[in-house]
């Protein structure tokens, strides 16, 4: 077997952490990515959320789209997510598996109150209203429950309730939101619109 010089050895070295950074930094790239991709292919996530997948299917930041982002969304039975509302309109797409939607649609108050629910199922659609407080649940003891999600004016920024009776202004914001982080500079928080 051949031995390698050490100098040979480290430019191989420096060569191999040069191109991981410029992978690194390229992940965000809008030119990295194919017109046409295959969902079972994209990267998933759980961002640390037991009983979610999360593939973000089409994106502002990953993809360079400025009205609109696509997400594909797997819960497990019994898990859900947090109580939030968010400064974008959002359309849901069940495509398998039942559950229940949680809307405090008259949220616009000091803080939501009691949610009205609604059941989801396979082939449902239902949209929340910028700014309307809610959670999605997966109430099936036996299935994942999958959705697809549209949302307006990406990226999200995302308050997040403890319960149905906090005020407004003790929520606490995300943002950047879990999946774009990766992308997105942190700037200063962006006003609140309630």
């Amino acid at each position: 077997m051949a031995e390698i010089s050490v100098p040979v050895f480290f430019f191989f070295l420096l060569c191999l952490l040069f191109f991981s950074a410029i992978s690194e930094a390229s992940k965000c790239s809008v030119q990295e990515f194919p017109v046409v991709r295959n969902i079972s292919e994209l990267p998933q996530n759980s961002y640390g959320r037991g009983g979610l997948a999360h593939t973000t299917v089409a994106g502002s930041l990953l993809h360079g789209l400025k009205e609109v982002e696509v997400w594909l969304q797997t819960l497990s039975p019994g898990s859900g997510t947090p109580i939030h509302r968010h400064s974008c309109e959002e359309v849901f797409v069940v495509l398998k598996g039942s559950g229940t939607v949680y809307l405090a649609p008259n949220s616009h108050e000091k803080y939501p109150g009691k949610p009205q629910e609604f059941s989801i199922f396979a082939n449902s659609t239902f949209q929340i209203p910028v700014n309307d407080v809610h959670q999605i649940r997966n109430t099936n003891e036996h299935e994942d429950l999958q959705v697809l999600v549209v949302i307006s004016r990406p990226p999200v920024k995302v308050f997040i309730y403890e319960n149905w009776s906090m005020p407004h202004t003790a929520s606490k914001l995300k943002f950047p939101y879990y999946w774009d982080e990766g992308c997105l500079e942190l700037e200063p928080p962006p006003k609140d619109e309630l």
